[in-house]
């Protein structure tokens, strides 16, 4: 019933059809997103569940475009007065202006993941069973282990994109994810350690018992090293970074900065860098929303373009942004499938998908031998990024020392402090095992909020500044 959202109006298709041809008359592009979801969320914490909510949302956003001018309004109320509201509203910026209206967006054939909604299997009392195992296993497993956080969430998001032209495009997707976080201590000291997985898939592999436990188990791992783990040291460090998750660097670091928006209004580190080398020889970074059930993926965007496998730098040549319909236009280039938004509520803007970078053909083993003094960065935590200037801060939440090309003490407190692009200069080495995150990432850019993935190999970084809480 929900597949066909354009009969949840309370008048007759061909009426909305109608309606949004006029109110697009004089447009250069635009839309109608209609939306209808459902989001269920289970939390475990100190040993009972401590919250379980559900909740359905539905509603469309009707857009305008006219140059860089943008016309939006949307509505929870889909009926005929409602979208007749927003016409007014949206046609306002072409009044005394006449565009050409885009051509459509490309057919595609492909289905990145099923269309089952994930919510409903396993059922509420056995997700919270599972989740209560995950307390106790860890709670057995060490006499350290002294609070359980465990959740599971799972999403199911219909859209339907409905043209000026007539053009209809309709994606229905699921979104799951399992979190566990575990806190050691021993005395006064308390340390933590987190594992997440997720996709656009249902529960299935995540919930099996051989693979909820291997997460718990990583969990686990992950507190123990930071219980023993010494004060970080402040400097200037040869660094190596992990493969998987520390990815988020990139996203953050380079991967806004390659975004349409921000480049056609020069406000990125790399505006006007097209063609130039802004990161070392053998670094390539990608954005790739095609990968089958990954969380950044996407069958069709938010403006019904197909995802795409997207070169954004190439042997550390900058070849490519990341562009929504709109920025495309303006900037003469073609949409790669990056315009998303976080809801109908919500305009959208280019944002990345899954943003990783290709492996080399060093082994990690190589990468960390080659360190005679230097940080070896396994995962990061919370950072925080200027796009403008390109200065970023990361903490690392899981990090060693590296002595004469071993890994040494595990450390804690340390913050990777840089540039992006400055950065992207200082990677000597690339390791040949790039790989993406477990599925956890989600991204927020001008108060909207997306899933994302990120990857990478093993790298070297050479001559970076950390900063440290040794005394």
């Amino acid at each position: 019933m929900k597949n066909d959202l354009l009969k949840s109006f309370d008048c007759a298709e061909e009426r909305v059809a109608q309606i949004v041809s006029n109110a697009l008359q004089s447009a250069d592009d635009g839309e109608l997103f209609v939306e209808y979801s459902q989001v269920e969320s289970l939390m475990f914490d100190d040993g009972r569940l401590k919250s379980g909510n559900f909740s359905c949302d539905q509603g469309f956003g009707l857009r305008s475009v006219a140059a860089e001018a943008v016309g939006f309004a949307h509505s929870g109320d889909l009926s005929e007065a409602a979208l007749l509201r927003a016409s007014d509203a949206v046609s306002a910026v072409t009044r005394g202006y006449t565009g050409t209206y885009a051509a459509a967006p490309a057919r595609t054939n492909k289905h990145l993941y099923g269309d089952e909604n994930p919510i409903g299997s396993p059922g509420f009392a056995e997700k919270v069973q599972l989740l209560q195992r995950v307390d106790s296993y860890l709670r057995e497993k060490d006499p350290k282990v002294r609070q359980v956080s465990a959740a599971l969430a799972a999403g199911w998001q219909v859209v339907t994109i409905l043209r000026a032209d007539g053009e209809i495009v309709r994606d229905i997707r699921p979104l799951t994810r399992l979190s566990i976080t575990v806190v050691v201590g021993e005395g006064d000291r308390q340390e933590s350690g987190s594992y997440g997985a997720g996709g656009r898939r249902g529960f299935g592999e995540f919930i099996a018992e051989d693979s909820w436990q291997a997460g718990a188990d990583e969990a686990l791992r992950q507190a123990l090293v930071n219980l023993r783990a010494i004060p970080a040291p402040a400097g200037t460090f040869d660094m190596v970074l992990g493969a998987g998750w520390p990815g988020v660097m990139l996203h953050e670091a380079v991967g806004h900065g390659l975004e349409g928006d921000f480049n056609r209004k020069k406000t990125s580190a790399f505006a006007g860098l097209m063609g130039k080398q802004v990161a070392s020889k053998g670094v390539t970074i990608v954005d790739d929303g095609t990968i089958e059930g990954r969380r950044g993926s996407l069958t069709v965007d938010d403006e019904g373009t197909p995802s795409g496998y997207n070169v954004l730098i190439e042997d550390g040549i900058l070849v490519g942004f990341m562009q929504d319909r709109q920025n495309a236009r303006l900037m003469g280039v073609k949409p790669t499938g990056n315009g998303r938004r976080q809801s109908h509520a919500h305009q959208p803007m280019p944002r990345m998908t899954n943003t990783y970078m290709l492996g080399g053909d060093k082994t990690p083993e190589e990468i960390i031998a080659s360190v005679k003094k230097g940080i070896y960065a396994v995962s990061f935590g919370g950072g925080q990024v200027d796009i403008t200037s390109g200065k970023f801060v990361f903490g690392c939440t899981e990090a060693y020392m590296i002595e004469d090309g071993k890994v040494g003490a595990p450390i804690k407190g340390a913050m990777l402090i840089g540039n992006g692009p400055q950065a992207m200069q200082r990677v000597s080495m690339v390791g040949n095992d790039s790989k993406l995150d477990t599925g956890i990432g989600m991204c927020g850019k001008a108060g909207q909020s997306v899933p994302v993935g990120v990857g990478q190999p093993h790298l070297r970084m050479d001559q970076m500044t950390v900063g440290g809480t040794q005394t």
